[in-house]
């Protein structure tokens, strides 16, 4: 019984600890992990972002024939979550270029609460916080793109896609990359043949999309200037 009773303010401060523990802890945990097994080199390119980026994993490699490349998308993850994780997932590296997807679940997540403005703003945070640190390298971010079972969300998504584009047209070395248009059939609406069953995430046919839509700014950005 005395045993037992040691335990029990150990087993309540592990919940404890547990609680403050900021979501996607475990996830970060894994990068750093890898990163101490194999140090990444210098000049990397440098994915960060949600689960579309998470669900490319190591394949963005293979599919922009460059092996430079260090995914760090992670989880469902907010543009707060990844300003949350800064010098985790950012910081921690020596990357020639940033690209990001983030934004969709802010939307999600706190809908209808959260507008395309907020967003934006959010946006505007990380990218002043990457310009601290790296003042002068390509930062590309990638729109949001359109999600069929996300659809009723689409016009905060598509004001939230237009301020960041705004912004991103007064800043040097950044750039925009406009996948939603790519991602609609015909009729304007979300293409579902390109998207997994629970038409949230890509199949390999949209990750083609975006391998085509990013390429040059992955692969040819630097010699070309954009």
């Amino acid at each position: 019984m005395k045993k037992l009773l040691f335990l029990v303010p150990i087993f309540f401060f592990y919940i404890q600890c547990k609680a403050q523990e900021k979501p996607y802890y475990e996830d970060i945990k894994k990068f750093q992990k890898q990163d101490s097994i194999n140090s990444p080199e210098k000049d990397i390119i440098l994915f960060i972002g949600s689960s579309t980026f998470t669900f490319w994993g190591d394949a963005v490699r293979k599919d922009f024939n460059n092996d430079k490349i260090i995914n760090r998308g992670f989880g469902g993850s907010t543009l707060l979550d990844v300003i949350g994780y800064e010098k985790e997932i950012i910081y921690a590296y020596r990357p020639k270029k940033i690209v990001i997807y983030c934004g969709e679940n802010d939307i999600a997540n706190e809908y209808p609460k959260v507008g395309g403005k907020e967003v934006a703003k959010r946006f505007k945070k990380l990218y002043e916080d990457i310009r601290l640190k790296f003042p002068s390298i390509p930062v590309v971010y990638m729109s949001i793109k359109p999600s069929p079972s996300r659809w009723e969300m689409r016009n905060i998504m598509i004001e939230a896609n237009h301020r960041i584009e705004k912004y991103l047209e007064k800043q040097s070395n950044a750039h925009f990359v406009n996948i939603w248009d790519k991602l609609l059939d015909e009729n304007g609406n979300p293409n579902t043949s390109l998207y997994i069953e629970d038409q949230l995430h890509l199949n390999k046919k949209g990750y083609e999309i975006l391998t085509a839509a990013l390429n040059s700014y992955v692969n040819d950005l630097d010699s070309k200037n954009k």
